[in-house]
């Protein structure tokens, strides 16, 4: 303990003024003061437990305070109800350095999130307008240079495909016997109809084992039966749309097609963005709501119904509204099928080409189921022809 903890000797009440006699028994003060010898002979003045006033400063009288702890080990301990004080004229202390709210005064209350799509929607809508018209115009000019569209995004389809496998899982699904087997699939079905894209079919899976002998053994079943998966996923199912393009008003019946995919995604993206509260299948895809669905299913069918009275020869309004119904639950399902195979692959998109969609494979996961329940229904409602 040091003598600045102290201050001077006082009379009761502590306060007194500083140039009193010395008391009888005292050390004496000045130069010749002893430190040991005040320590044996100076009483222990009486410290009151609250200051009379004065509180952490000294006061205008010119006595000195106490200050810190008596013994060492008296560390104050802060109280339950202590808060820190800020000098209204010192910035210094440790107070102003660190202010801290009392703990009953009211917090401001949080801004309300906004609510994101999820993804950069100009440059979604941009890349879709930009395909719309490639499609549209490659699709009313000449029919075999939507036949060659369509046969360019299914070898793309398979590359993204094929590479995320290998990337995640260590699959190396021969590409070169897809790519080839997968564009003469698409055209296959278009010269040929159903019976030339099943031909096509096995002779591709068929180049995919015989390829894949050409390498170790090790994984060769995995390998083929991921190739043979990936020719019915993406170039079968793709035949289906060249072969709708055969009939009469092909070209509708594609447009058609199209359109109502189009529009179940955006009605879905629509309700759901603004109304979706139940998930759907949120083990498969936690963004889907059922809201959404129930929004695709009324717009596929409003739009069938239009598509079907104004576009399709001999279609009806009410035929309209039961392909729209198919068409919401077929690209539901494809949309909810890769969205299983992208968290098996532990993945948000299958590639990066599209911005604002992901990759090719991204845009054809509701297309490509949709395509062979389209062209049964326009078969069975007005034809083939």
């Amino acid at each position: 303990m040091n003598d600045s903890s102290w201050g001077a000797p006082q009379q009761a009440g502590y306060w007194g003024p500083a140039d009193r006699a010395p008391v009888p028994g005292a050390a004496p003060v000045g130069p010749a003061y002893d430190a040991h010898d005040a320590q044996q002979t100076r009483p222990m003045p009486i410290v009151p437990d609250v200051p009379v006033h004065g509180g952490s400063q000294d006061d205008d009288r010119g006595a000195a305070r106490l200050s810190g702890p008596l013994f060492r080990d008296d560390t104050p301990q802060p109280r339950p109800y202590d808060t820190p004080q800020t000098s209204p004229s010192h910035g210094t202390g440790p107070a102003s350095q660190n202010p801290e709210p009392m703990p009953d005064a009211p917090q401001p209350a949080p801004a309300p999130r906004k609510k994101s799509a999820g993804r950069d929607l100009g440059a979604a809508i941009g890349v879709g307008v930009g395909l719309g018209v490639v499609i549209v115009a490659s699709l009313f000019i000449v029919k075999a240079v939507f036949v060659g569209v369509i046969a360019v995004a299914v070898v793309v389809g398979l590359w993204e495909l094929t590479k995320r496998l290998e990337e995640r899982k260590g699959i190396k699904a021969p590409l070169v016997p897809l790519a080839v087997g997968g564009a003469a699939m698409v055209v296959a079905g278009y010269v040929r109809d159903a019976e030339g894209a099943w031909v096509a079919m096995a002779l591709t899976a068929l180049a995919v084992l015989v390829w894949r002998m050409t390498e170790p053994p090790e994984g060769y079943l995995k390998d083929v039966t991921a190739g043979v998966f990936a020719a019915f996923y993406v170039p079968f199912l793709a035949t289906f749309v060249a072969m709708m393009l055969t009939a009469d008003d092909g070209p509708y019946r594609v447009l058609t097609f199209l359109l109502l995919t189009v529009v179940s995604d955006t009605g879905a993206y629509a309700v759901g963005w603004r109304f979706g509260r139940h998930k759907l299948a949120p083990r498969i895809s936690p963004g889907k709501t059922r809201e959404g669905l129930f929004g695709a299913v009324a717009f596929a069918m409003a739009a069938g119904a239009l598509c079907m009275q104004f576009l399709i020869d001999g279609g009806a309004w009410w035929q309209g509204l039961l392909l729209g119904l198919a068409v919401a639950a077929s690209a539901t399902l494809g949309d909810l099928g890769e969205s299983m195979i992208k968290r098996d692959l532990g993945i948000k998109d299958m590639g990066t080409l599209l911005p604002g969609h992901g990759g090719i494979m991204d845009r054809l996961d509701s297309l490509l189921p949709t395509a062979p329940v389209v062209w049964l229904l326009f078969v069975a409602f007005v034809g083939s022809t």
